[in-house]
């Protein structure tokens, strides 16, 4: 929850920490909007050169290894699964989830009632398109998946750093002095186009980002929702920073946790890597005949039962 900055001021004080004045507060909420927006824009260029600079905005591939949480429908931590996730960004991922049997969370929508007992399930998505591959064989993502894809890529804080500062129409707010997880941060405002509005807590002892949150609303029902991501345990991998530790709650609700062993950038994918054939060749290489003729047999007989 995010304390206010009296609160911090308190808390400081308590921990018999170093006071910021309390001007401070005050003078995020008195800027004129254009020192506003340009002590936001700064506050985001000291992020920005913190994780690396102009060798983290020509980045553009991303290859990393780690634990990815699965989490039951009560939101229970229900286990791990190894995984690996490789994007070019701004919109072509490739994840690859190591299962060994199990269902639930996550791998159990994935795998659906396809007998499984182990191996490798892929997700996919490129740009407008996107595939999974499992023990069935590669499938069409739904268009409600593409969808969500698609605006998840609009709220990915490295699209966002990368691509979405100079678009027409972002408007840039300074939130002042904070304190999260008993860190002194600073918050940034950021409104686009489609009214989504980011607000980034940057920590001012290292300038690295502590956390992100969108705030959306449904254009029919304007009910609101909040995605709060919080980004941990940074190391320099070649010449980017990365956060090994990221975790993603909506409504309160943890959907996402993942910590990532390592993580290496611009490894220059080949070019049909993010393709459904690159899928349908990894599908042939991964099951037996008989594997792939049980799948589609299985298959057959759950279209005629729906």
């Amino acid at each position: 929850m995010r304390i206010r900055f009296v609160n911090w001021v308190i808390a400081l004080a308590i921990c018999g920490g170093v006071l910021v004045p309390r001007g401070s507060a005050q003078q995020a909420e008195t800027m004129m909007p254009e020192q506003s927006a340009a002590k936001a824009k700064q506050v985001l260029h000291q992020l920005i050169s913190a994780m690396g600079g102009d060798a983290y905005l020509q980045t553009r591939e991303t290859d990393c290894t780690g634990r990815l949480a699965q989490f039951e429908h009560n939101g229970d931590l229900s286990g791990y699964t190894n995984f690996r996730d490789y994007w070019h960004l701004p919109d072509k991922n490739r994840t690859e989830y190591e299962v060994k049997g199990a269902k639930g969370g996550l791998l159990g929508v994935l795998i659906g009632s396809i007998p499984f007992k182990g191996g490798t399930i892929i997700e996919m998505y490129n740009g407008e398109d996107g595939w999974t591959m499992d023990r069935g064989g590669v499938s069409e993502q739904s268009a409600v998946n593409i969808s969500d894809f698609k605006e998840q890529t609009k709220r990915d804080i490295d699209n966002v750093l990368r691509f979405r500062l100079k678009e027409e129409g972002m408007l840039f707010r300074y939130g002042g002095m904070d304190l999260v997880d008993m860190k002194p941060v600073e918050w940034v405002e950021l409104v686009d186009r489609e009214d989504r509005t980011f607000r980034y807590a940057v920590l001012q002892s290292s300038h690295l980002l502590a956390r992100s949150i969108v705030i959306t609303r449904d254009e029919t029902t304007r009910e609101r929702t909040e995605e709060v991501t919080s980004y941990g345990n940074y190391h320099m991998q070649g010449q980017v920073m990365a956060p090994l530790q990221v975790e993603r709650k909506r409504d309160g609700r943890r959907q996402f946790q993942a910590f990532f062993d390592t993580c290496s950038f611009d490894q220059h994918f080949p070019p049909d890597f993010f393709t459904k054939a690159s899928l349908e060749k990894k599908y042939s290489e991964s099951f037996s005949k008989k594997d792939r003729e049980k799948a589609a047999k299985q298959r057959e007989k759950e279209e005629r039962n729906n």
